[in-house]
């Protein structure tokens, strides 16, 4: 009895945290092939995303009064990858977007800027 209980526990905490891992990734690990059935949102304002950004990204905003409407044509079910400089506007886009009906929303976490620095140059293309 001892064993089953055990078994159900860490048969649950595996799925709590495979669970976990959809809603966020290192955006180190971005590729642009993701896009093939997805968005990516850069939720930076218009300065920062001019002075560069990921290839075939959209921005919209984290500020902005729109914010939510901008998503009003998006299929709630479509994958939205989003991004910032550091993380946290993404993180609070990324709660607001599953707020609204939006089931697959992934932050890609991490320092934008790291992107220069490693060994994925499709990812920091427009850096």
């Amino acid at each position: 009895m001892r064993t089953i209980f055990l078994f159900l526990v860490v048969l649950m905490l595996q799925t709590g945290c495979s669970q976990e891992n959809k809603t966020k990734m290192p955006i180190v690990d971005f590729k642009q092939e993701m896009l093939d059935n997805a968005i990516l949102v850069d939720v930076r304002t218009p300065e920062e995303f001019s002075a560069g950004h990921l290839e075939n990204a959209e921005n919209i905003n984290w500020y902005d009064d729109d914010f939510s409407d901008r998503f009003k044509t998006v299929d709630k079910n479509k994958t939205i990858y989003l991004y910032c400089k550091m993380g946290g506007r993404s993180a609070k886009a990324q709660e607001k977007l599953k707020s609204l009906g939006f089931t697959n929303v992934v932050n890609l976490e991490g320092d934008m800027m790291l992107l220069r620095q490693t060994i994925n140059p499709e990812a920091s293309a427009r850096l």
